[in-house]
Formats: C-alpha cells, structure tokens, sequence
C-alpha cells in the first residue's frame, strides 16, 4: 500500500513527464507500505538538470559496457525488498551493505544487511545477515536504510536514514561507527546528526535521508536528501551537500551555498542542491580531480560530474544505461573514491554500480550495471598524474623504477623490489613525471631496520619507509638490522612504500 502523498507525488510528476516527452513514462512500481516511510517519493525517472554545457567541459567517452547476468544479493527467505546498496572494494573483496527487511531481524521495519563477494556481480550472499536495525524508543526505532559506509583509518563509519515509525517527516540521518563494518556503535549519543530542515512544507514529506558519504583531504563530505529543504524541487528532489574533518558533523561544518562552502553553525540551511534527484551515490575521482554523482535518469543511471568545490563542472555527465526502479550505489574504495584502471590509469576510469532493477519481486532484485570512462588524459600534467598514478610505478629516464607514493616520486634501483611494492609497473614512462622532483632513492642494498614485527627503510632522504614485507629487504639485498621501538620511532617518516591493492 502506498502513502497519500506518495501518490499525489507520482501523479503529478507522471503528468509533467508525459506532456514534455515525446513518449510516455511507465509509473514506477509501487513499494511495500513499511519501505515508504524511509524512501522519498520515487515519481519515476528524474530529468537531467538544464544546464547547457559550458565550452570548457570535457566530454567523456565509456565502452566496455556490462552487467551481471543474474541479480548479486542472493537475499535471504523473510526479505520483502533489497534496494539502497553501499559497496566498498575492501582488501580484496567486495562488501555490501544494502536495506531490506528480515522478520526476525528486530523491531518490524527496515534493517541493513552486508554480504561480501569476489566481484561485483557478487553473489553478495556469504554470509547474509542484518548488522544493523531499528532501536527502540529512539529517532531510528523502526527503521533503518539508505546506508552509506566508508572506512578511515581503522574506523568504519556508517550513515543511515532512521524512523521511530510510519510517520512524515519523522527522517533523519544517524552515524554509527565499527572496527570491522558488522558491529556497530551509535555514534553522537543514539542521536540523529541532521534532521529535516522544514523550510518548505510540500507533498512529498519524506523529509531528511539517504546520505552518502566521502573522505577527502580529511574532510567528511555527506550528500544527503531533504524533501522539506528551501532549495529542493517542486517535488522535493535534491541533493544537498556538508562537509566537516568531525565525522557528527557536530563541529566545524560547512555548508555548501551558491558561493561555495561557508561556515555555519549547525546543519540547518538547504541553500543549492547540486542535482535534482532523489537516491544518488556519489564518489571522488582522483584521475578526474572531481566527484561523480550517480543518479537515475530516464535510460539508466546518469554520472555528472563536479570539482572539490562544486563550483565548476569540468566534465559532461555520461550515461550507465539500463533498467532501474532505485537509486545507485558505486563500487568505491574505503574512503569512497574511485577505484582505478589497473590496466590504463592515465586513460579510462572503471565505473561500477549496483541498483534496484524491481521492487515486488522478493528476495532480491539488485543488479550490476558498469562501463569505464575513456579519455580521461589524467597523466596530461604532474599533479593529476601523480594523483592518478598512486600506489603505480614506471620506468625511469635512469634505467631504474620510479614508485608513486603519497604523490611523490621514490626511485627503486631494482624492478623486482619495485613490483612487490606498486599495484603495477607500467610498461613506459609518463613524459608528465619529467618535471616532478625525486623525493628519495632507494638504492640495492639500503639500510633496513626492525623493531617488533615492524620493518622499513632508510632512505637517502634520512626518513623511514615502512614495507610490509621483511621480504622485500631481502629482495634488495639489505641486511635488517634490529633497533629498540624507540629507535625505530625516533626517525622522521615518510609514507608506507607499498600501495593498497
């Protein structure tokens, strides 16, 4: 059964679609009464925003088009839905988050599953079970969905939407914290970080929710909905932006206005949405220098593109075409960047995602869909390439390897130690790490030294290098020598030489 206001929204829009298309929209499947409360007014697909392409955007071409062959959350008996999928290339493997509803998961309403897989056309079903569901009595007493997970340091942080119950505007957004992303701790004392605005009453009530998040440069970028805020839509699409280096947004926020981020006190105001839609997943692009906003259009999921301000969009939005009934979500890294082209770092940006396909067909309906972005020239000059070849070696103009890390260039004497520290060592020179200074050398045969399980090199920049591996000393002929652990903290540090993989 389906809200009034979820009606009338669907039926106005479906109006406003049908007389400005040359063909009409089919009306989007209708959801499970308990999922209404947690999700805006979906009024089918949501047109580009108007803006016309400026002269300096970049267009971007894709290929390599695919999608899994069969839905990737395998689901589980009691699952009325599965939809609002969060996933993270985590050590190897693909984990998602996503929200369904389990019987016996807790309180009746939403709850947020994980499943992890190889790939990510998943099966996303070992194990499956509900890690984080409603808590009675508070803001998210009945439901819990919309999560959005990344992982900094040592730490997972999980943003949600919460509901005490079936009641509008009764959304808000919450924060919860894990060691490992299965057991999770309310964070900000049980207490919604940003709740709805209301600046603007309209028919769509569904009010504050499904938050994305991203880690860059230590700052905490949250996207979010709010159906009630000033600057939404006629229909209450949105996407509002905040960003603060305190994971609650309780101190140092900003807020995202016509003019760029501003200071504020509090996460009240909704003064520019950057993308009119509702559902979207978003994530930085270090080939791009930019974020990429993933949302539904009427052919499929529509990535647009901003620079770290959201002043400028340097690049025109691509299409990942297919079916779709709920918003997206990106296959990210931790901290909810991009994963990057093995193969071709410089040229092409993977683009990965899962959404909803249909809605009434329990147990699962999440698919994969993907391509990757070609002509992205993000070795063109030295910063982007530095950025976009993290983690990669190449040949150096000396015979040697020179190793990208934490946007330095450390020339290895010996390929082989090279490859066991890089993601990969390319094939030929990028001409743009010409101009970029050597940061330090490490040399066959270099000064290794111990304390505990914890290994490094001293390098001719005086600074420790930590490995991960006593085995890659070996590998460059350096004896190992062992220090006290107040030896060993006592040298300056550079980055850990090897590359997350």
């Amino acid at each position: 059964m389906v809200t009034r206001a979820r009606r009338a929204a669907v039926a106005i829009f479906l109006g406003i679609v049908v007389a400005g298309c040359s063909a009409p929209t089919p009306p989007p499947v209708p959801s499970p009464a308990a999922r209404v409360e947690t999700s805006p007014a979906s009024p089918g697909p949501v047109p580009p925003p108007s803006q016309e392409p400026s002269p300096d955007q970049v267009g971007l071409g894709t290929d390599r088009p695919r999608r899994s062959a069969e839905v990737v959350a395998a689901g589980a008996a009691d699952a009325v839905y599965n939809y609002a999928p969060t996933l993270m290339v985590d050590e190897g493997r693909y984990r998602m988050w996503w929200c369904s509803q389990l019987g016996g998961a807790g309180p009746p309403g939403d709850d947020i599953l994980l499943g992890d897989a190889p790939s990510p056309d998943g099966p996303y079903g070992n194990p499956l079970s509900a890690v984080f569901s409603g808590n009675p009595g508070s803001f998210d007493g009945m439901h819990t969905c919309d999560p959005s997970v990344i992982r900094v340091g040592g730490t997972y942080y999980l943003y949600y939407t919460g509901a005490a119950g079936n009641h509008a505007n009764g959304n808000a957004i919450g924060l919860a914290t894990s060691p490992d992303g299965r057991t999770w701790t309310r964070a900000n004392d049980g207490k919604p970080i940003v709740t709805s605005s209301r600046d603007v009453i309209r028919a769509n009530t569904y009010g504050a929710g499904q938050p994305a998040v991203v880690h860059l440069d230590g700052w905490f970028y949250l996207m979010f909905t709010d159906t009630t805020g000033k600057a939404a839509g006629w229909n209450g699409a949105g996407q509002f932006v905040i960003r603060a280096k305190d994971p609650t947004f309780v101190t140092g926020v900003e807020l995202l206005s016509p003019g760029g981020f501003r200071k504020a006190n509090g996460t009240a105001d909704r003064l520019r949405s950057v993308v009119d839609a509702f559902s979207v997943d978003f994530m930085w692009v270090d080939a791009l220098d930019a974020f990429a906003i993933a949302h539904e259009t009427q052919d499929g999921t529509t990535i647009t593109f901003w620079d770290r301000d959201f002043r400028r969009a340097p690049y025109l939005p691509v299409l990942i075409p297919g079916p779709w009934q709920e918003g997206p979500g990106l296959v990210r890294d931790p901290e909810g960047h991009s994963p990057r082209s093995v193969e071709a770092p410089c040229d092409r940006v993977p683009v990965d995602l899962v959404r909803a396909t249909r809605t009434l067909d329990a147990p699962t309906d999440l698919t994969h869909f993907g391509a990757d972005l070609t002509g992205t020239r993000a070795c063109a000059d030295p910063d982007r390439a530095l950025r976009a070849l993290e983690g990669y070696a190449v040949p150096s103009p000396q015979r040697t390897i020179d190793l990208i890390r934490d946007g330095r260039v450390v020339r290895v004497e010996r390929r082989s130690v090279a490859e066991r520290l890089a993601v990969r060592v390319l094939d030929e020179r990028v001409v743009a790490l010409d101009t970029v200074p050597v940061a330090a050398r490490l040399s066959a045969a270099a000064t290794a030294v111990r304390a505990g399980a914890r290994v490094g090199f001293v390098l001719d920049d005086d600074r420790l290098w930590t490995i991960p591996d006593p085995a890659v000393a070996t590998l460059n002929s350096s004896t190992i020598a062992t220090v006290t652990q107040g030896q060993f903290d006592s040298y300056e540090r550079g980055p850990d030489l090897a590359a997350a993989r």
